[in-house]
């Protein structure tokens, strides 16, 4: 399969992506071999991280050092999306993610191979999570800016929920594939198997093409005055900034809920092991069922309405577990079904949103830039909600959290500048493809 680099003609496929471009007649047959190669990567790089878990949590028995690692994993990510997006803009973004996925694949297959000699140590670990954080902050950028170029307008939204799905699989069955594999056959085994995975994710990219779209003002220029420019984009549409402020705000609200339902279960539920693994569970199907539903819908053409319905749902779905009893368990579980599913309604909308209103050229940077923010804006709330639950109770910070969504949310439906991103746009005309 080799679709062209450049342009199709327009007389004999009339059908444009997202950006503008015609798009190949197998754009489906590119975007599955793509996708392919990067569910395979997903699932074995979850599996590969919660067997790194097990061993910390093994060896060190440490809440400390667990959250050192989930620290490390974080950062690297958020401090370096925006450089990844730079380069995304500047350099064909298949051969970003073909390198980014190829380091974490030798990177994997190395530590197996230490590990495989009893040469393993916890800094070590460490290094790799740190690693593997950098090359995520150079593969995210370039994949989601490289989807208008591969996808037509009507079906981006089912591109970016097939995204959500393919993580949400992966955060729920590839937990337990890494401690099992981890157990029985040995941490250097699922080690082996992330380079593997990473090895046809770098193959379907292989065998896929996607247009070199290059932002030529770049040229000689300061990498910070790039990222400036990437800034530029998104204040320059008054109603995309504040859409994006205020999802950064959401962020931090809520980002410490997925961390603090065990804690929940455990301290004002009196729930034991079994009932926080079945709230885990009860989250990730419900919003596996929900993007599911978005997947087989398409999302409509009112995607700013998706993502702030969502985020009401969200907040009120919070704010009623915190007003729950300590023997409404059951009741916490139907909320937290509800979270699940109103969760799967937001990420891809957005996700949607943003690249609509984003020229191709310069999609790099502002994806980097959301990927950096929403990276950061998680260990602020956990930092923020430990204070917050430390001193008043686990169920306060629901409450609290909850609400402060709700209010975060409901000046933003009534914002003309936010309402209107939903509008038609015209197409946009495409850069020069290389």
């Amino acid at each position: 399969m080799s679709p062209s680099d450049g342009p199709a003609s327009p007389a004999a496929n009339p059908l444009l992506s997202a950006s503008g471009r015609p798009v190949p007649a197998n754009w489906k047959a590119v975007l599955t071999v793509i996708w392919t190669g990067q569910a395979f990567s997903i699932v074995t790089s979850y599996a590969a991280g919660y067997a790194a878990i097990w061993y910390i949590t093994e060896t060190t028995g440490s809440p400390m050092m667990l959250s050192l690692a989930a620290m490390v994993s974080i950062l690297p990510t958020g401090l370096f999306s925006p450089f990844g997006g730079v380069l995304a803009d500047r350099f064909n973004r298949r051969s970003i993610m073909l390198v980014s996925d190829g380091a974490v694949g030798l990177l994997s297959a190395l530590l197996g191979l230490i590990i495989w000699r009893g040469q393993i140590s916890l800094p070590l670990i460490m290094v790799v999570i740190a690693i593997r954080g950098v090359a995520q902050a150079f593969h995210g950028p370039a994949l989601t800016a490289a989807m208008p170029l591969l996808a037509p307008q009507r079906h981006l939204l089912r591109i970016n929920s097939l995204n959500q799905m393919l993580w949400s699989l992966a955060g729920i069955g590839a937990p337990a594939l890494g401690i099992f594999l981890y157990s029985t056959i040995g941490f250097h085994s699922v080690m082996f198997l992330d380079a593997a995975g990473a090895v046809l994710a770098c193959a379907g990219l292989a065998l896929a093409r996607i247009p070199t779209v290059r932002d030529h003002d770049l040229t000689g220029r300061h990498v910070w005055r790039d990222l400036g420019e990437g800034v530029k984009v998104i204040r320059s549409n008054g109603g995309l900034a504040r859409l994006m402020l205020i999802c950064t705000l959401g962020m931090v609200l809520f980002s410490p809920i997925g961390s603090l339902l065990p804690l929940m279960t455990y301290d004002h539920f009196s729930g034991d092991g079994y009932k926080a693994s079945l709230i885990e569970a009860v989250f990730g199907a419900a919003m596996l069922i929900g993007s599911f539903v978005l997947l087989a819908w398409g999302g409509g053409r009112r995607h700013v309405l998706l993502v702030l319905g969502s985020g009401l749902a969200v907040g009120l779905t919070t704010f009623g577990c915190g007003l729950l009893k300590p023997d409404m368990f059951v009741g916490f579980a139907v909320l937290c079904a509800a979270m699940g599913l109103v969760c799967a309604f937001y990420n891809g909308p957005l996700m949607t949103v943003l690249q609509r209103h984003t020229p191709e050229a310069k999609m790099g940077r502002v994806m980097g830039l959301f990927g950096s923010v929403m990276s950061l804006a998680a260990p602020i709330g956990l930092v923020i909600s430990g204070l917050v639950a430390e001193r008043t109770g686990i169920a306060s910070w629901f409450l609290i959290s909850g609400a402060a969504i709700v209010l975060l949310t409901i000046p933003a439906c009534l914002t003309r500048q936010v309402i209107a991103l939903d509008a038609p746009l015209a197409v946009p005309a495409p850069e020069a493809a290389e």
